[in-house]
Order: C-alpha cells, then structure tokens, then sequence
C-alpha cells in the first residue's frame, strides 16, 4: 500500500496544525522517494499511458482484453451481486473475444449500486484493502463505493500526470491551483493555502470577486506557478476580472489544466488568451471508471485504454451518446457496464486522430451551475461533490436559489437514513457556503428533473452579475 493510503485518514489532523508545522512535515514528506509516497504501482502505471500513446489497434485491444478478462473473473467469482446477474443473464467473461461481446452483459446504475452496495464488494479482499468514497456527479444522486487502497489512488494520479504532459506538465512542476477548495468561511476571509506536501498554492475559488482580484494576483506573483489547475469556471472568472479591470497577466505558464466541469470552446477561447498558453481539459470521475483526456495537438477528447473500458449508448435526440464504462485494477469492487450518466458527442470515424482510442469531440455532461451569495460571490456546484458520508443514504440531492444568499437543500432519503445525521449535513454544507449564505433544508419526495429525466444540482431563478 502507498503510505499516502496510509496517512489519509490522518489528513484532517494533518490539515489542522500550524502553518510553521505543516511546512516542515511537507517538506520532509516531498523528500521521500515516489516509491514509498505513492507505492509500488505508481511508476508502472505512468510507464504505461506514456506506453499506450504508441499502440496499435490490435496491441490497445490485447491489453484491454486481459483487464476486462481479469476484472469479470474477479466479479464472476466474488462478488454475489454480479454472480447473480451474470447468472440470470447468460454471460460469462469468457466469451468475450472481441469488444463488441461486452454487450451480453447487463448494465450498471447508479441505483444498483445504492441498493446493492454489500453484495458487490468482493469477498476475497479484506476490509482494510477498501477505501469507501462517495459523489453527487453531475446527477445529483449521491453513491457510495469502495475504491482499491494501494492501486486506485496511485493509478489515478500517475495517468493524470501522464495525460497532464501533454498540456505542459513535468515533475516538480508548481501547480497554483483555483478549485472547490476553502481557504476560510468567512466572505471577507483568506485567500490562500499553503500545500507543503506537493509544493501547491491552493486559492479559494469561493472569494473571488471583482474587488478581490488584485489579492489573487498579488499570491500569484509571489507564488509563481509553472501551471494553473482550475475548475474552468474559475479560470474564466478570474480572466474576466482581469480583462474588465484592464490588467495583464504576466506569469508565463506552461499550461492551465481544467478539469471537473466542462470545459466550451468560447471559454477556452478567452482562458488562453488572457492567461497566454493552452486550456488543456480532461474527464473523469470518482468512481475511477474511465478516463478521456484531449490530444497533444488537437482538442478531441481521447478515452485511456489502460485505465478502463468504455462503451456508448444510442445517441439521443441531441445526437449525444451515454459514456457506459468498465473499471480496470479495482478488484475490491468492479464496476462494470456502469451507465455514468454522462453524455459526449462522438467524433466523425472520417476524422484523423492522433491515437487508435475512442474519441469524443464534446463531453456535454457536467455544466456549470453557481449559488449567488449575498455579496455576489459565485460558489460553484461542482465543489459539492462530497467525499466523504456526508450525503449516504439520500437517494437525491438538489438545491433550490429564487434569491441571492438564501437557498434551500433538498433531499430525498432512502429507507436507511438516519435523521440524526442532518445536523452533520447542515454543517458540511454551512462550511463551503460561508458566512453570506442563509440556507435550510427540506426533505421531499422527488426533486425536479431535466426533460430527459436526468436529476439537476440546481434549480435556480437568480441571475448572476459580473
């Protein structure tokens, strides 16, 4: 195991000691080798996406074919959920020869997994080899599931390191990062975060206003970062306040790295020209499923053989295809066939591309939605995506805004939630809103839908200014 899996529980006490402290520890920790910070796993696992980039067809397939065979078996034999459904199916992993067999197999949803969730845990692993993790997605219905300690986190950084090198990333690089982090719950509050274990600025994406913009520059200047890592909300915010202010930007960067939110091509346009280097995005999420992450030099989105097996459903009206995908390397629960709820937009077969891998020219899930505080600050939806427990057993989630800094937190809850744990929930939530936020919450039987039925984050009337 990595001993980053090994200190994780530790993080929150980590997270509330002194500064002076904090700098120390990180310093010493940057210090040990890759080996023991990350694991045994890590480095073969960036050999391989590095690797993968020069693969055939046939090679990518040969590959994929020997994890898809691994983790069926793996799901087949013991986990009684898949043992089951396998069963009432027909399908055994060894009839798959050629992708196009992985059809046989049932489908996945989120459902199944908060209703199954014991059942598809994998009874030859021990407790101690699980690492339980939630999220909203993009859907808002929260889902737990149990990630592989040792292999799932190190794989995950070591192929985003590896895709991240083709939007200007290299080893040791400093990374200023302006994501769903909180710096403090106080409006008026710090701005910054100092990450000593990686050598990272971390800016709170939670205070930046047209007022403040100068304090941001001003870290950024004393910090500076080779790249910037944002939620393109972020990005595009502070370039706007730049710009509106008529100020330059004068760090050069090596690349700004835009991921959890979707990423349009007019954003993308303005991020660059402000900030003068490429907004290089990628997708992914939680449940370690599949990754995509756009070319060295083109703009499709190109889905990682070595890190799963992905698959498309019908397009629908919109001529968008659900992302549906197959966990590689997690053996303490497999996911397989799993309807993300995500939907992309397939590039053209007559196309070149740069790489023998599925590629999508838009990834339309995963917008971006923003509660309005009293003050006007814009707190994005996409840091709600809890980690933690704090949203288990709720089969919905979903906020509801008709004025600025006055929201309500709806929830469905399913038959095994525990009343006593909103009070938990309340402070969560309370913690990322800030002291310029009144919200309550309020159970209901459903929360409102998107015409095609998916769940939404947000429903709200307020128009943001600025």
């Amino acid at each position: 195991m990595s001993l980053e899996d090994k200190l994780y529980p530790l993080l929150s006490i980590y997270d509330r000691l002194p500064l002076a402290a904090k700098s120390s520890i990180g310093a010493l920790y940057r210090c040990l080798p890759t080996s023991i910070r990350r694991g045994k796993h890590y480095q073969g696992f960036q050999d391989s996406i590095i690797e993968g980039e020069t693969w055939s067809r046939d090679q990518v397939w040969d590959y994929q074919k020997q994890q898809l065979q691994k983790t069926l078996r793996q799901a087949a034999s013991f986990c009684p959920f898949y043992e089951k459904r396998f069963a009432e199916a027909g399908f055994s992993p060894e009839k798959i020869h050629a992708p196009a067999d992985m059809a046989r197999c049932p489908l996945l949803t989120k459902t199944d997994i908060l209703e199954n969730l014991d059942e598809m845990v994998s009874t030859d692993q021990l407790p101690s080899s699980r690492l339980y993790i939630t999220t909203g997605g993009s859907t808002g219905v929260p889902v737990g599931f149990y990630l592989h300690k040792g292999i799932s986190r190190p794989k995950e950084q070591a192929m985003l390191e590896g895709m991240w090198k083709r939007g200007g990333f290299f080893e040791g690089a400093r990374l200023a990062l302006l994501r769903g982090y909180v710096t403090s719950t106080r409006s008026t509050g710090t701005i910054t975060s100092y990450d000593a274990t990686r050598d990272w600025l971390m800016l709170s994406s939670y205070h930046l206003t047209p007022a403040r913009v100068g304090e941001y520059l001003t870290e950024l200047e004393r910090f500076r970062p080779d790249l910037l890592y944002v939620y393109p909300s972020s990005a595009l915010m502070l370039a706007e306040y730049i710009e509106s202010a008529g100020l330059n930007w004068t760090i050069p960067l090596k690349g700004i790295l835009c991921g959890s939110e979707r990423l349009t091509a007019p954003q993308k346009q303005i991020i660059e020209r402000v900030f003068g280097c490429r907004a290089y995005a990628w997708y992914g999420h939680s449940e370690r499923v599949v990754l995509a992450a756009q070319g060295r030099h083109s703009d499709h989105y190109y889905f990682v053989p070595q890190y799963g097996f992905v698959e498309f459903g019908s397009p629908n009206e919109d001529g968008l295809c659900e992302v549906i995908g197959t966990s590689f390397h997690n053996m303490v629960m497999p996911l397989i066939r799993y309807r993300t709820g995500d939907f992309v937009r397939l590039v053209d077969q007559s196309e070149a591309q740069e790489y023998p891998w599925p590629a999508v020219s838009e990834i339309a899930g995963r917008g971006q939605e923003f509660l309005i505080s009293a003050t006007g600050r814009k707190i994005s939806l996409t840091a709600f995506n809890m980690h933690d427990r704090a949203f288990d057993d709720l089969y919905a989630v979903q906020f509801y805004q008709d004025q600025p800094g006055l929201a309500q937190f709806r929830y469905v809850s399913g038959p095994s939630f525990d009343p006593s744990r909103l009070r938990s929930i309340e402070q969560s939530i309370r913690r990322k809103l800030g002291d310029d936020f009144q919200f309550t919450l309020q159970q209901v039987t459903e929360v409102e839908r998107t015409p095609s039925g998916k769940h939404k984050w947000l429903v709200s009337t307020v128009q943001s200014v600025g």
